[in-house]
């Protein structure tokens, strides 16, 4: 189970990586240079669909979308802020905090459903 977790988390890495290096292909002159930003970018997404895929094998749908979006969330903020010198304001701390409590929730939150006790018919 916690490798599922890993690819999960690995998954949202490699969409982090993707919107990264379609950032950086923008403002590049030469198209060598975007033709392998760009071939990096749909190597990226379909890693990152294989792997999120595959956490979906151990994981619950929604174990595994909250974990792939929260670290590509995370990613793409801390990539902004120290890649490309984008500001990031307390807010955004409080708001990746709160994501990060939602996932440790999703995480140990139990699969197992109770099942109501039957009625007696009399």
């Amino acid at each position: 189970m916690g490798l599922a977790w890993a690819w999960a988390c690995a998954a949202g890495a490699c969409a982090a990586t993707s919107a990264i290096m379609a950032k950086l292909a923008s403002p590049l002159e030469r198209w060598e240079y975007k033709a392998a930003c760009f071939a990096i970018v749909i190597l990226c997404n379909v890693s990152m669909w294989s792997l999120y895929v595959r956490s979906l094998t151990a994981l619950s749908s929604l174990q595994a979308t909250v974990v792939n979006f929260g670290s590509n969330f995370l990613l793409s903020g801390l990539a902004g802020f120290i890649i490309f010198n984008e500001p990031a304001h307390f807010q955004w701390f409080v708001g990746a905090s709160f994501i990060l409590a939602g996932i440790w929730v999703i995480s140990t939150a139990s699969d197992e459903t109770e099942e109501m006790p039957s009625k007696k018919k009399e």
